[in-house]
């Protein structure tokens, strides 16, 4: 699995003009689940977003995860995640999971954030979504359960 992981004060996502998820400050996640995925995946995702230290402490190093914060998640399935632009212009998704086992396993990764103690938000899976957000910092990571990078 694939994650952008971006440190925002708040966030919203619209599904046809309806705001579907909001949150203050926290983490804005889009997941991109990849052929292959197990549900390990979701559960080492879901630990590693929760335990991430990106939020400032008191002396102004980030050494705060969004636990310690007590923040939020935003987050929104992306499956362009997956794809491969090294051959052309036009990203190739063959290393996509097929919509069903996806959504189940983005499904896991939100349930496993969950039982870290923290609140939740989520896109709508499969849907075209507008994603609004104000991104603290900037502090954006990137994560790949398969250290791709």
């Amino acid at each position: 699995m694939r994650a952008v992981v971006q440190r925002v004060s708040r966030a919203e996502v619209k599904v046809e003009s309806k705001i579907v998820g909001s949150i203050e400050a926290g983490l804005c996640v889009f997941v991109g689940v990849m052929v292959g995925d197990e549900g390990a995946d979701a559960s080492s995702l879901a630990k590693k977003v929760a335990q991430l230290r990106i939020f400032e402490d008191a002396d102004g190093k980030m050494n705060l995860s969004v636990q310690d914060i007590a923040g939020c998640v935003l987050a929104v399935s992306q499956f362009t995640l997956a794809g491969d632009s090294r051959k052309g212009n036009r990203p190739s998704f063959i290393s996509a999971m097929d919509p069903g086992p996806a959504r189940f396993l983005f499904d896991e990764f939100c349930s496993s954030l969950r039982s870290h103690g923290i609140q939740v938000e989520t896109g709508t899976f499969r849907a075209h979504m507008e994603v609004e957000i104000v991104n603290d910092g900037p502090v954006t990571i990137l994560l790949d359960t398969r250290r791709a990078f």
